[in-house]
């Protein structure tokens, strides 16, 4: 039995007690639950279209409308796992933008004249930013069309989104909606619906790409517990994550699952395999954790296998591991390699919702080890799974 199944066959009453009740599971059903939000895309399909049609934003390649993808914290590592799929998809300029950013700097992020579309992405829809934003974009910027994707019926976000022609609500399937304060499910599946309204002029081709995506979620999450266990009981108080291109939103949110899990207890920090060396690598020492999420392409593959090399060498972590690559490996470059089977041919900007298990399971593992709640991991209420008591400026 792997080590998640061992948390997930413990007794109710234990996993109440070490805050296991929710986050073990929220990881472990992601694979099912993607199937799940493909068929939930199917049903709102024809809605959306026909939103975007109104909105002006069809036609591969004629639209000059710009899309803003919005979320705060995981939500805003949402819109930038998705990004590039839809730039490519859409033909269009597709940007990830904080919504904490267009709370105070509005202004200066809308070009007059132009026409725009924002996607705002949020598991709880009731986060002050988020419910800010969008009330003030509508006050200010009424021609701006919006697209609310939310994980929860009863936030604030997809509430007001009822009342407003020039906005289209959509609440995702009731196991995105994660009842642990770490987002796992939500982050998967608002990814899985945004690669599905990437191809919503081609979604058969898209469906294939899906059931590869789920066989190698199942597959991958038993290995990737194991070795993430066997990592956190090591008490790593440093880990680095690196990727390229999309994958390096997954390693901003590995970093990020890691950190909240273990309430900063292990310290954690992102960069592009490229971006490491100017500045950030030194940071790293021997007893440092480096992970790398391994590209597909060939090019960037090799920029991220010299710099595993050269971290070794300069014996800047105490252990290496790679996620991604190939299932036979013969280089020396890590110590642990995790290649999700049936991902070959999967495109880097598709592998977020399989690659992240790894970085979640990792924060996970290392709550436990830390001797934390994993569902409420902050005990003194640093931070909350909805961000609400910020003061909000006009």
């Amino acid at each position: 039995m792997n080590e998640l199944s061992r948390l997930l066959e413990l007794p109710e009453a234990e996993k109440a007690k070490r805050g296991l009740l929710h986050t073990p599971a929220e990881i472990a059903h992601q694979p099912d639950t993607w199937s799940k939000t493909f068929e939930l895309f199917l049903s709102e399909r024809e809605s959306i279209q026909k939103f975007l049609s109104d909105a002006g934003m069809t036609g591969a390649g004629t639209s000059e409308g710009i899309v803003y993808l919005v979320g705060a914290g995981t939500s805003d590592y949402t819109g930038r796992a998705i990004s590039c799929v839809l730039r490519k998809q859409w033909q269009c300029e597709v940007i990830a933008v904080p919504s904490t950013d267009l709370l105070t700097q509005m202004e200066q992020m809308i070009l007059p004249g132009r026409k725009y579309l924002w996607i705002s992405l949020s598991r709880s829809g009731d986060s002050s930013e988020g419910v800010a934003v969008l009330e003030k974009a509508r006050k200010r910027f009424p021609d701006i069309c919006h697209i609310v994707i939310s994980c929860n019926p009863h936030g604030r976000m997809l509430q007001d989104s009822a009342k407003d022609p020039k906005t289209l609500g959509i609440c995702m399937i009731d196991e995105a909606n994660d009842r642990g304060l770490a987002m796992t499910s939500s982050f998967s599946n608002m990814v899985i619906f945004g690669q599905c309204m990437a191809h919503i002029d081609g979604i058969d081709a898209y469906e294939a790409t899906l059931r590869k995506l789920v066989a190698a979620g199942k597959s991958f999450w038993p290995r990737a517990a194991d070795c993430a266990a066997s990592v956190a009981k090591q008490g790593y108080t440093k880990a680095c994550f690196v990727g390229s291109g999309t994958l390096r939103e997954v390693a901003k949110e590995s970093a990020l699952k890691v950190l909240e899990m273990t309430a900063g207890k292990t310290l954690t920090m992102t960069e592009s395999a490229l971006g490491l060396r100017h500045g950030p690598m030194a940071a790293l020492d021997d007893e440092s954790l480096f992970v790398c999420f391994l590209s597909g392409d060939k090019r960037a593959q090799g920029y991220e296998r010299d710099l595993l090399r050269e971290v070794g060498a300069k014996k800047i972590a105490r252990r290496r591991i790679v996620v991604g690559g190939s299932e036979l490996v013969t280089d020396s470059y890590a110590d642990d390699y995790l290649a999700p089977a049936g991902v070959t041919g999967i495109a880097d900007e598709y592998r977020a919702p399989v690659d992240v298990m790894f970085g979640q399971l990792l924060g996970l593992f290392s709550s436990i080890q830390w001797k934390l709640m994993p569902d409420s991991p902050s005990p003194g209420g640093v931070i909350t799974r909805v961000v609400e008591k910020v003061n909000i400026y006009s």
